[in-house]
């Protein structure tokens, strides 16, 4: 069995959501934090990127070493540092440069979920409404009084009910009905993988189309979405661009004075439980301080927090072979690790998480 290890994730944000069958309820948006003032945001359309030294964040240098032996050892290509918002450590590896491009796997859906709330927000879709408005009837094999039960927002929450194991297949016939919608949670890529096509058939246009235009130009990334089987959709950038995804979340949707998403509701549910079924999971981020998870294709509940080690606010956005996008606001910081598969050929979380969480808690304590 893969070696999962409990995880640790308590978010400092409160815990909402807009479905009250789950059993979570909506808190005081007035609880959600505001943009960080503080912050240094890079220019877009450039290469600046201003720096801050170990000496002058007072970490501890002997920790740079032992660190980047374990990501050299571990198969990795990239690997990034933001100390609120400037770059404490930007490491490449072998022929890996800043400018090349990688591929972010699942650490991606962070980029969908928040592009939905976008779209939500622009009043051209909302997450409680059924999924066949925006992708049509029989968009499943399930009936129809099944296939009803289905919303956006049981996209966002892997909690569609749909049965997973024909996991990236995105038509009818693969997407059989398993459970009733919100009451079975299971880590699948059909579901997630059309949350683009309601987003393009809500905005009418594609879906690459809207989500240059309102977040990934806006903020200055680079990078584009490509088919690696022929029915997913993965993100390719290089290493700076997640940084900055990360940047703006760290900073609640907000890029340097730019509001990118405003609404204070959807950026406290994406980020805290979704549903009581895996605490760990908000809308397609894993979050770290609760008091159990679920894990992609266990159908196992597993007491203790994510990732131990890690910073109890720790949220990240974790792709297959240990692509790694981890925001802490209680630190500021933002780290980004792309590269090979460490060794457990997992879909998201995994042992490496920990391992390079001791490594990194050496430098910055």
């Amino acid at each position: 069995m893969p070696n999962y290890r409990p995880a640790v994730l308590s978010l400092l944000t409160i815990s909402a959501c807009s479905k009250n069958d789950t059993g979570v309820k909506p808190d005081d948006p007035s609880n959600t934090p505001d943009p960080i003032v503080d912050l240094y945001f890079p220019p877009a359309g450039s290469s600046d990127w201003e720096t801050v030294s170990i000496a002058a964040l007072n970490w501890d240098p002997s920790a740079q070493n032992p660190l980047k032996e374990l990501l050299q050892e571990n198969k990795t290509k990239a690997f990034i540092i933001l100390k609120d918002g400037k770059l404490a450590v930007e490491e490449y590896f072998g022929a890996f440069t800043r400018d090349s491009l990688w591929y972010w796997a699942s650490a991606g859906k962070t980029l969908t979920a928040f592009t939905v709330g976008i779209a939500q927000e622009k009043n051209l879709l909302n997450i409680d409404h059924k999924s066949s408005r925006y992708l049509g009837e029989s968009w499943t094999s399930a009936s129809r009084e099944k296939e009803d039960l289905i919303t956006i927002w049981h996209q966002l929450t892997m909690t569609s009910g749909l049965k997973d194991t024909s996991f990236d297949c995105v038509t009818p016939d693969c997407l059989e009905y398993l459970a009733d919608a919100g009451t079975r949670w299971a880590y699948h890529n059909g579901p997630y993988t059309l949350l683009q096509s309601v987003v393009s058939s809500a905005s009418q246009t594609t879906w690459s189309a809207f989500f240059n235009t309102h977040l990934r130009n806006k903020i200055g990334m680079n990078g584009l979405w490509v088919s690696t089987n022929g029915a997913n959709n993965v993100y390719f950038s290089n290493a700076r661009s997640m940084a900055r995804f990360g940047l703006l979340n760290l900073n609640n949707g907000t890029w340097d004075n730019e509001l990118i998403l405003e609404d204070i509701n959807f950026i406290s549910q994406m980020k805290n439980t979704s549903q009581n079924l895996n605490k760990s999971y908000g809308y397609l981020w894993w979050l770290n301080g609760k008091e159990s998870y679920m894990a992609p294709v266990l159908q196992a509940t597993f007491n203790g927090e994510l990732i131990p080690n890690a910073p109890e606010d720790t949220y990240s956005g974790l792709g297959k072979n240990d692509q790694k996008l981890y925001v802490v606001p209680s630190k500021g910081l933002v780290v980004v690790r792309m590269g090979e598969d460490t060794g457990e050929s997992l879909l998201g979380p995994s042992s490496f998480d920990n391992d390079l969480w001791e490594k990194i808690n050496d430098l910055i304590e």
